[in-house]
């Protein structure tokens, strides 16, 4: 039985890079992928882009409403599903994926998020968490050097700790930096 996987982190770690070496993968012996990120990621438009400055266009721009099983009709011959920025799904799209992945018998490898910039998580993140039959932590560190578990948002430069739970970097001079918890937190109280 094909699995659904979960492969998280924060921000900054390597999840869009890894996603597309999983591809290469796949590629590299013949099989075929179809690469799939929500709409709601703005940031490149239809192509996935790493920080590396890897690019690749996407089989799937998912809407909100769109059950990905549906769209994934007319990629019959994939032999492998990514998602890039999963934490945007719906719960109900990660129901649809997990359900696809075990009639289908195809691997499912959802890329993304668990928590929010306010430490809050992600719907489309909880629900994989919930479901996904194997959850990996892909890890980064802190400025600090220790090992990186919280998102900060940057406007302008300076951290915030409010505000709209999506927020796409690089728009209206928005950035993120993956922190550990005490830099977080000293971070929160510098910010008071």
């Amino acid at each position: 039985m094909a699995k659904l996987y979960f492969r998280y982190s924060v921000m900054n770690s390597g999840k869009t890079t890894n996603l597309m070496q999983v591809a290469h993968n796949y590629e590299e012996r013949g099989m075929t992928v179809a690469l799939m990120k929500p709409q709601i990621d703005t940031k490149g438009d239809s192509r996935v882009i790493s920080r590396l400055g890897l690019t690749r266009e996407v089989d799937i721009l998912l809407g909100p409403q769109e059950l990905p099983s549906k769209l994934l009709q007319k990629y019959p011959e994939t032999d492998c599903v990514l998602i890039d920025e999963a934490q945007f799904l719906s719960p109900e799209q990660v129901d649809d994926l997990f359900w696809y992945a075990v009639k289908q018998n195809k691997p499912v490898i959802a890329y993304g998020l668990r928590t929010d910039f306010m430490t809050k998580g992600f719907p489309g993140a909880t629900r994989l968490l919930e479901l996904a039959h194997s959850i990996e932590e892909l890890k980064t560190i802190c400025r600090c050097g220790k090992k990186a578990v919280l998102n900060g948002r940057k406007k302008n430069g300076k951290f915030i700790f409010a505000g709209d739970q999506v927020a796409i970097d690089g728009e209206d001079a928005v950035e993120y930096e993956s922190l550990c918890a005490n830099c977080y937190h000293n971070l929160t109280i510098d910010n008071s």
